[in-house]
């Protein structure tokens, strides 16, 4: 069965009549004046039916285009789709602290982000069935991808971020207002944010305390996952005091954001611990499945796109190349090689 996915473009169709009768006539050119009777009536006439092909091949192909704007499309048979009814959103910290590598990963040690990224990757890749967003945040959040069932976009969209894309301060705040934002248009329950960070807030409009409840108040519950070796401690050089990790990671307010949501918060210290977070975000949200359908559709476009382009391209003045190509074959006979 094909529709068309939007059917008000054909509502263009007189477009052309109107601007014809709109626009004022074009000025008579010079008419040649004979001496003598000439029987042109021949050829006029033969102009005449030229003239009414040419129209009539530009009114088909305007018709083709049109239907080509209005998006043909091919549904396909209804198929069934596992849905989790679960809207999650993750808001990642892109600040430029990310950047420390401290995160142990089997035989390496890699950056806070890069395990993030491999981390989570595995984690989105096991959301079948969920609408998965992703937010990152610095200086400032920003939706990066809004919440969908496409999951590999979304996995890509991470991979595909580096530091200091949103600024080199934290934003909590503000991250969490806008994940809160996109989760709450959505009928799905439960809604989830799953927030990783490895500092304090620093930046942005709104506190950390009064966006959790503000989300709170959605109905979203917020795991956070604080990230960061806790291996180093404080040092002092030349009597300059250096904060250790844990230090520079507001556990008690990731603590509190989680606990006013009905979360979680983990402490993720190297690449296995950020593992066990996810695992136990698994664990604490249950999956309600259930079945719908979804009906695939292709787009037909193409197919009246390429037939007014041929047809079009039958209107251009093809004897008027003709001089043209025998003058240049003239002039390359005549040029020695």
């Amino acid at each position: 069965m094909t529709h068309f996915a939007w059917p008000w473009m054909f509502l263009l169709l007189p477009l052309p009549w109107l601007l014809r009768q709109l626009l004022p006539p074009a000025a008579p050119g010079a008419a040649l004046h004979l001496p003598h009777r000439v029987a042109l009536e021949n050829v006029a006439r033969m102009r005449a039916g030229v003239r009414r092909w040419r129209m009539w091949v530009a009114v088909l192909a305007w018709i083709f285009a049109v239907a080509a704007a209005a998006r043909p499309q091919q549904m396909a048979p209804p198929e069934s789709l596992t849905r989790s009814g679960r809207a999650l959103m993750l808001a990642v910290d892109v600040s430029g602290s990310m950047s420390i590598q401290d995160m142990p990963m089997g035989a390496q040690t890699v950056s806070r982000f890069a395990a993030v990224k491999a981390i989570a990757g595995d984690f989105i890749a096991r959301r079948q069935g969920d609408e998965v967003g992703l937010v990152l945040f610095g200086t400032h959040a920003y939706l990066l991808t809004p919440l969908t069932f496409d999951i590999t976009t979304v996995a890509k969209q991470l991979d595909g971020a580096a530091i200091g894309l949103a600024g080199r301060e934290t934003a909590l705040g503000d991250a969490i207002v806008l994940a809160t934002r996109h989760l709450a248009k959505l009928p799905a329950h439960p809604r989830v944010l799953v927030l990783l960070t490895d500092g304090v807030n620093t930046a942005g409009s709104v506190a950390p305390l009064d966006a959790a409840k503000l989300a709170a108040s959605a109905g979203v519950r917020i795991y956070t996952i604080g990230i960061g070796s806790a291996d180093s401690q404080a040092i002092s050089v030349f009597g300059t005091r250096i904060p250790g990790p844990d230090e520079d990671l507001d556990v008690a307010t990731l603590s509190a954001i989680a606990r006013g949501t009905g979360g979680k918060f983990f402490r993720a210290s190297d690449a296995d611990q950020l593992a066990d977070a996810y695992r136990g975000i698994d664990a604490l949200e249950p999956l309600a499945r259930g079945q719908s359908l979804l009906r695939p559709r292709e787009e037909r476009y193409p197919w009246p796109l390429t037939a007014a382009m041929l047809l079009a391209c039958t209107l251009l003045p093809w004897r008027a190349l003709r001089p043209r190509m025998k003058m240049r074959r003239a002039v390359a006979q005549k040029v020695p090689a």
